[in-house]
């Protein structure tokens, strides 16, 4: 029974984390529009940098990558004692993942997970965090897209796992987090290939002057 619902309750509380959506609690602490109302309307890092305001970005990228980290790590440090592996720690990492992209708390409304996944393969695997960023920062260098760097590092991911280490839990959950990942950003495929896709640090067209808090007069 304890060998089921351990790593089922550790699933569950990786999802709880992941549903923490910082985009828009940054946001709101900040006292900056929503991002899901302007932009991309993802509330992600990439659409908070286009309020303009870098800082907010910066955190929402630290905490959204965090959430996707910590839990993995807590499972690795703390489950062997009660018999969590490496497949616990995969599921909770993908469990995260989805909490990001439909967080309970936000009305399952969520972002690409871009971050996330970062926290995940690099507390999963940290020299596969490193290769995997490597590649979204050469794409990104060279075509200014946070989106197609995304995609493409999405698709290496799980590559590097099962060429250079080796199959199992750890690159199932990242065959599935990729193609996840590939499918939410299908607005930013038509866009890319339109010749439409806004590039890194470009402001939103129009962002709202009003705050992430609505204010009634009296």
């Amino acid at each position: 029974m304890q060998e089921t619902l351990l790593p089922l309750l550790a699933a569950v509380a990786g999802y709880l984390v992941g549903s923490l959506s910082f985009a828009v609690l940054v946001s709101r602490a900040m006292g900056l529009s929503d991002p899901r109302s302007y932009g991309s309307g993802n509330p992600g890092a990439t659409n908070v940098l286009r309020s303009g305001n870098k800082a907010a970005a910066i955190l929402t990228l630290v905490f959204d990558a965090l959430k996707g980290y910590l839990p993995v790590l807590a499972v690795l440090i703390w489950g062997p004692r009660f018999g969590l592996e490496e497949g616990t720690a995969a599921m909770v990492g993908l469990a995260a993942f989805l909490g990001h992209l439909w967080p309970v708390f936000f009305r399952f409304q969520g972002g690409k997970g871009v971050a996330t996944a970062a926290g995940v393969i690099f507390a999963l695997n940290p020299l596969l965090g490193v290769a995997t960023l490597a590649t979204w920062a050469i794409i990104a260098w060279f075509s200014r897209y946070s989106s197609l760097a995304a995609i493409v590092s999405a698709a290496f991911a799980p590559m590097y796992q099962l060429l250079i280490w080796e199959a199992g839990p750890t690159a199932l959950a990242l065959i599935i987090m990729g193609l996840l990942l590939v499918w939410r950003h299908q607005a930013n495929i038509k866009k890319l290939l339109a010749g439409t896709e806004s590039r890194l640090g470009q402001k939103a067209a129009a962002p709202p002057v009003k705050s992430i808090k609505t204010r009634k007069k009296a």
